[in-house]
């Protein structure tokens, strides 16, 4: 049996108030968020641009409550739905990227296949994004360039460190 995981979304957006319909919907489906990261500027593509508009802001929420690996592809499903459910005629108004974190890796979910990731089921492919080694999170050469960020991977270091407490003693 796989060991429980630590389960965050990665939230794109331009509005506070979405931003906080998102996180409701999200804290009423995983629990009580026990992390969350500085709202950051979003400056690393212009790919939600003409979907989202221009200010685009970043902030990251991880949730207390453990979850099995299995369970993320229903959670980006779920994300997904939620999505559509801010959506404003039919352009995403917030883009929510769930993802796990155990001690030595993180992992996000996404619906786009490409020579790294493997399928999950359900439609959604799960990506490993940072590795853990030498005391910090490292990338890879195919890790989204703000993943690559020092402020990204102080958070992810952060909450490892909230996880490891949460493990079960050995």
């Amino acid at each position: 049996m796989p060991q429980a995981v630590k389960v965050f979304a990665g939230l794109l957006f331009t509005s506070l108030d979405l931003l906080g319909q998102a996180r409701e919907r999200l804290v009423k489906e995983f629990g009580q968020a026990d992390k969350e990261s500085e709202i950051l500027d979003f400056t690393f593509t212009g790919y939600y641009d003409e979907e989202m508009g221009a200010g685009i802001k970043r902030q990251f929420v991880s949730f207390a409550r453990l979850i099995l690996p299995e369970q993320l592809p229903a959670i980006k499903l779920l994300t997904n739905e939620i999505e559509q459910d801010l959506a404003l005629k039919g352009n995403r108004q917030v883009n929510i990227d769930p993802g796990y974190l155990n001690l030595a890796k993180v992992v996000l979910a996404t619906t786009k296949d490409y020579s790294h990731r493997l399928y999950l089921g359900q439609g959604i492919y799960g990506e490993v994004t940072l590795t853990y080694a030498k005391g910090k999170f490292n990338p890879f050469p195919w890790t989204y360039p703000d993943y690559q960020t020092q402020a990204y991977r102080q958070f992810f270091e952060e909450i490892r460190e909230i996880y490891k407490k949460q493990l079960p003693q050995i």
